[in-house]
């Protein structure tokens, strides 16, 4: 769902805006990098603290 949820905010912004998703599924580090890595979108950061993940993904062409 964590994915889905990005993949959504990324289809509402204009290229270059990030965007946040906060997340609790352990399964989103491995999900959104590859998703990331498949399309024009950047990773800008990675956190986690206490079971919660928050990931910044700047928006690509």
């Amino acid at each position: 769902m964590p994915l889905l949820k990005l993949k959504q905010a990324l289809a509402q912004v204009q290229i270059g805006d990030e965007v946040v998703l906060l997340a609790t599924d352990a399964g989103s580090c491995r999900d959104v990098p590859a998703f990331v890595a498949l399309t024009a979108h950047q990773l800008i950061s990675q956190q986690e603290t206490d079971g919660q993940y928050r990931f910044a993904v700047q928006k690509g062409e």
